[in-house]
């Protein structure tokens, strides 16, 4: 657990040592650019479990399971039994909800709220249904929690598909259906959820009401105005600052969808054919599913984006890959046969890697064979870039099994390819995904070396009592902190997400510069250095070489101390 990851571990657990849970902090500094929700969760797990990496991590499970169950039901409710376990079969296993769910963001949990928000909404309006208060408060419930998930977009993804769908079905302008969302009921129950938390950040966190559209170094305005403009308004704009993020090319982020839902994008040419006409519940379902896609992509074409920001999309194309497959549409065997050949193309090239690495030695960790591009980093995905052909004679198990996984699918397909056999298919595809995604777990846990920074905490639980300085920012060894439970200083960090706080009124003086680095080494206390392997060089030029004595080393970082062991 390193980066986000440990972060918001770490703030969580803060919250529930100083039983502050509107404010949160890291290293004592107020962090103000998120919503607190997914840290409640982890507290309250925290509270029951102990903190454990693995308690942090149970929430967004808990979550993701329900999402594919709600998934499920939304689509037996829409369509019949086979599209509903299609759609939850297709959504449990595409590439994109296993890949960042490795990550502890909340996006998966705001991706179960949306997708509740929809579906409630549509039952509101359905007129094979009399609108039912359960309904309203379900549509009221989700949108509230969306608020504390991820802010604005957490209503505004919801609002946005559920308009557009009325204006599809000439119902924007009809009394009659606006009657039906029983609006002020959703109103009062978001405002209920909501409202405390956004009041009391503000009125914790002063100036209160700042409207100003610049952002810039050493301002403070406040939590409403870092929040609420900076965070929503001017990061839409992508005039947000700090600028600690980075945004993938329009025309890539859309396409990359083929990617996260892969395998079963295979089969949407066959979902294009079907109907979109409101006049059946299965076509009305359709029509909103377009009516969601839509809004979250087009809301993002004109945003700042990373890998992920998609992800509310998902149960919208499981929802239509569902019902294409319950269909079983002579589209069905081209999408088979597309993947019987990507499938074999997919093995080819995991085997071809393997035997190129399969006498090739593997001394060590996976970082000494990988080659760093810090430039991507602000990207989800950016480490995979890191990645070079000796790196995977690290990976010769995972490459194994991963190659298994498509040749299972391969001669599955072969046997079940016939539209009849759809079902026998689906579940062929399935299996390999779960056989393949076992591949990538266990190759996630040969970087942990290299992502990770849990040797360097174990080292420093160990050591003795000092105190501790991180030569960067917070993020940048953020394990070390969960795992030892630990503040420290930190030595020319007060940049990117904790740069902000720092000038909040009493906000602890944590952030040091050189010149404050080498006043404190030369003291005869002892003290502990983090410090990345690329750094070290200046920091022995600071303090010198022979007061620099490292007690443990970890894909290349270093845990210093100032006084022989």
């Amino acid at each position: 657990m390193d980066d986000v990851d440990a972060v918001q571990a770490q703030i969580a657990r803060n919250m529930l040592a100083s039983g502050d849970y509107v404010t949160a902090r890291l290293d004592g500094v107020p962090y103000l650019e998120k919503s607190p929700l997914i840290y409640w969760m982890m507290a309250a797990s925290y509270r029951v479990f102990g903190v454990h990496d693995w308690a942090a991590r149970l929430p967004l499970a808990l979550s993701v399971i329900l999402l594919c169950w709600v998934t499920y039901r939304f689509a037996r409710w829409a369509f019949d039994e086979s599209a509903a376990l299609y759609s939850g079969v297709a959504l449990a296993t595409c590439v994109g909800l296993f890949l960042f769910t490795r990550i502890l963001i909340p996006d998966a949990i705001l991706t179960l709220t949306i997708t509740g928000a929809v579906w409630a909404w549509l039952r509101l309006l359905d007129p094979d249904e009399s609108p039912r208060r359960r309904d309203a408060i379900l549509l009221g419930v989700c949108l509230g929690i969306g608020l504390l998930l991820k802010g604005l977009i957490g209503i505004v993804f919801p609002i946005l598909a559920g308009l557009a769908y009325m204006a599809c079905t000439r119902q924007l302008f009809a009394w009659s259906a606006w009657r039906r969302l029983h609006l002020f009921s959703v109103l009062g129950i978001v405002l209920v959820i909501a409202a405390p938390w956004h009041i009391l950040a503000t009125l914790r966190n002063p100036p209160y009401l700042a409207f100003s559209m610049h952002s810039g170094p050493g301002e403070y305005k406040g939590f409403f105005w870092f929040y609420f403009f900076n965070e929503h308004l001017l990061r839409f704009l992508n005039l947000r600052y700090p600028r600690d993020y980075n945004t993938v090319p329009r025309a890539l982020f859309w396409l990359l969808n083929l990617a996260w839902l892969f395998p079963w994008t295979a089969f949407l040419p066959a979902a294009a054919k079907l109907s979109y006409r409101p006049i059946t519940r299965a076509g009305r379902v359709r029509l909103m599913a377009l009516c969601w896609i839509g809004t979250v992509m087009i809301f993002f074409t004109f945003s700042t984006t990373q890998e992920y920001y998609s992800m509310p999309i998902y149960p919208a194309i499981a929802l239509l890959i569902g019902s294409a497959l319950a269909c079983e549409d002579s589209r069905i065997r081209v999408g088979i046969r597309a993947l019987q050949v990507v499938f074999g193309l997919l093995f080819m090239g995991l085997a071809t890697v393997l035997l190129m690495v399969w006498r090739t030695p593997a001394p060590g960790d996976i970082s000494q064979a990988l080659v760093q591009h810090p430039e991507l980093y602000t990207l989800s995905l950016g480490h995979f870039g890191d990645l070079t052909l000796s790196a995977f004679a690290y990976l010769k198990l995972p490459l194994a099994i991963a190659a298994c996984a498509f040749a299972i699918g391969v001669l599955g397909l072969t046997i079940f390819r016939t539209a009849s056999s759809t079902k026998k298919a689906v579940v062929v595809i399935a299996a390999s995904m779960i056989l393949f995604f076992q591949a990538a777990r266990e190759a996630l846990v040969r970087f942990d070396s290299y992502l990770g920074s849990y040797p360097l905490a174990r080292a420093l639980e160990q050591s003795p009592p000092g105190q501790l300085i991180e030569a960067d920012a917070y993020y940048a060894f953020s394990s070390v902190f969960f795992y030892t439970n630990r503040s420290a200083l930190l030595l020319n960090g007060r940049t990117d997400n904790l740069e902000y706080g720092s000038y909040a009124p009493g906000a602890p003086r944590v952030f040091i510069d050189d010149h404050e680095l080498q006043s404190r080494w030369s003291q005869p206390s002892r003290w502990y250095l983090l410090a990345y392997g690329t750094d070290v060089p200046h920091l022995e030029q600071l303090v010198g070489v022979s007061r620099m004595h490292v007690v443990a080393s970890n894909a290349g970082n270093y845990l210093l101390t100032n006084l022989p062991n």
